[in-house]
C-alpha cells in the first residue's frame, strides 16, 4: 500500500512541469504559477482544514514547518531554479534530497542506515545523472544550482515532517489536516512575495500551445492544482507514514523520470538511450530501498533498535 501510493505521489507531481511549462512558455511569471498552484489547492483542502481546526493549537510547529519547507520551500526555489538553468539539471540536484534525508537519519538522528538503502540512494542518483544527461553541459547559473539545492533541503523538510507522529498512535495529527494547514500557510507566505496583484490574469482566458495543440490555460491550471497538487500532497504524505522518509524519499527519484517520459509523450522531448537506461538505474535503486525497510512496527526502518526488536520478538506469539 505504500509503495503504491508513493508511485502514485511521484505520478501526480511529475505531471506538474508538463503543465507548468506551457503557462511560463506563455507569459506567466514561474513564482506566479506557483502562487496559483498553492492557492488552488488551499481552497480545495479548506473543507479539512475547518474540520481539523484543533490542529494549530496542537501542532504550531508542525503546520508553520510544513508550510514553509514542504509547501512553500520546495514549489518555490524549484521554479525559481529552472528560470535559470535546464529542468532536467534542476531535477538532479533537487533529488539528492534521499541522501541528504539518509545523512539526517545517521548524523542528526544518530541511527545507522542499511547499507541496502545507501545502495539504492546511489544508484537512484546515479540513475538520475543519466535521465538529465549531466554530462551535456557544465556552465550552469551559480544560483540557479544554489536554488535547486535550495529545494532538495526543503524536500528532505517535506519527508521527515511527513514522517513526525506517524508512530505516535492516536496522538498522531492526521495527515490530510496537516497538508491542509500546510497549503494555508504555504499560500500565506506566497502571496508575500510573489505579489499575485500583478500577475497577468488574461493568459488564464486563453489557450496556449502544448506541442503545436492549443489546450485551454485553465485546464492546465486546473491540473496542477488537483491532480499535481492535492492528490499528489495526500498520496505522497501517507505514504510516508506507511513506509519511511528515506524510503519514500528514493521511491519520489521516479518524478524526475516519469516527468521526463510525460514531456516526451505530451511535449515531444525525445528519450535517448543513456536516459532510458537511467531511469532503468532509478528503479532498480527504488526496488532495493523498498526491500531493504521492514514493515512499520517489526522494527526500526534504518536501524536495529532496542524497544523495536523486543516488540518484534512479541508479535509472533501475539
Amino acid at each position: 500500500m505504500g509503495l503504491g501510493l508513493a508511485l502514485a505521489s511521484a505520478v501526480a507531481f511529475g505531471g506538474s512541469g508538463v503543465a507548468a511549462k506551457p503557462l511560463i512558455e506563455a507569459g506567466l511569471d514561474p513564482l506566479h504559477v506557483v502562487w496559483l498552484r498553492v492557492t488552488g489547492a488551499a481552497v480545495v483542502m479548506l473543507p479539512l482544514a475547518v474540520r481539523h481546526r484543533a490542529l494549530p493549537r496542537r501542532h504550531p510547529g508542525l503546520l508553520a514547518g510544513f508550510g514553509l519547507l514542504a509547501v512553500a520551500g520546495v514549489q518555490a526555489c524549484y521554479f525559481a531554479a529552472i528560470s535559470r538553468v535546464p529542468v532536467g539539471v534542476a531535477l538532479l540536484v533537487e533529488y539528492l534530497a534521499p541522501a541528504l534525508v539518509l545523512g539526517w537519519v545517521r548524523f542528526v538522528q544518530r541511527r545507522p542506515v542499511t547499507r541496502a538503502a545507501a545502495l539504492g540512494v546511489v544508484l537512484a542518483v546515479g540513475g538520475l545523472a543519466c535521465v538529465v544527461e549531466i554530462w551535456s553541459g557544465l556552465g550552469f547559473d551559480a544560483l540557479g544550482l544554489l536554488l535547486a539545492f535550495g529545494a532538495a533541503c526543503c524536500q528532505v523538510g517535506y519527508f521527515v515532517l511527513s514522517d513526525r507522529g506517524g508512530d505516535a498512535g492516536d496522538d498522531a495529527p492526521d495527515p490530510l489536516g496537516v497538508i491542509a494547514y500546510g497549503l494555508l500557510v504555504g499560500a500565506v507566505l506566497l502571496t508575500a512575495v510573489a505579489r499575485p496583484w500583478n500577475l497577468d490574469w488574461p493568459v488564464l482566458t486563453h489557450t496556449v500551445p502544448v506541442n503545436g495543440t492549443p489546450v485551454s490555460a485553465a485546464l492546465l491550471l486546473a491540473w496542477i492544482v488537483l491532480v499535481a497538487t492535492v492528490l499528489a500532497y495526500v498520496t505522497g504524505i501517507v505514504a510516508v507514514r506507511r513506509l519511511s522518509p528515506q524510503v519514500a524519499g528514493v521511491v519520489a527519484c521516479l518524478e524526475a523520470v516519469l516527468a521526463t517520459v510525460l514531456a516526451w509523450v505530451l511535449l515531444g522531448e525525445r528519450l535517448s538511450a543513456p536516459q532510458v537506461a537511467g531511469g532503468a538505474v532509478v528503479l532498480v535503486g527504488a526496488f532495493i530501498a523498498q526491500a531493504s525497510a521492514p514493515a512499520r512496527g517489526a522494527a526500526d526502518p534504518v536501524a536495529a533498535g532496542g524497544p523495536e526488536r523486543e516488540l518484534s520478538r512479541r508479535e509472533p506469539a501475539a
